[in-house]
């Protein structure tokens, strides 16, 4: 059941960050200096990054389980409350360093770090719910 705990967790942070992303589509791309297509699109887009973020959600979901296992993390609550701060104090401080020293605009850590918090939130209420 664990196994299927992370699948679905992993799942539902993907699908929060195809929304996530898709509300901030564009401050995103222009923070990144992505170039458009004549459709509005990104020129040379691939599958491989959709490909690398849901393997990157399922290794995101089976660590915050198997953490919060050994931490005693058993209700929703607890749940949301420890992947809120996974994503706020773990992962956002991490994306502040790089895209600082990349020189990128603080708006790009703002998206990005915004979306790490409020996914890790919901992996985290996700497997509460198992």
């Amino acid at each position: 059941m664990d196994f299927l705990a992370v699948i679905i967790a992993a799942a539902a942070g993907f699908a929060f960050g195809a929304v996530w992303y898709g509300v901030l589509s564009k401050p995103w791309m222009e923070a990144v200096g992505l170039k458009l297509g004549a459709d509005g699109k990104p020129e040379g887009s691939s599958k491989t990054p959709f490909i690398l973020a849901g393997i990157a959600m399922i290794l995101v979901a089976g660590m915050m389980r198997h953490t919060f296992s050994l931490s005693g993390i058993d209700t929703m609550g607890k749940g949301l409350l420890s992947g809120l701060g996974v994503g706020l104090f773990f992962i956002s401080p991490w994306i502040m360093i790089n895209n600082g020293y990349a020189g990128r605009p603080f708006r790009l850590t703002l998206i990005d770090s915004g979306y790490a918090t409020f996914g890790c939130a919901i992996i985290g209420l996700v497997l509460m719910l198992f």
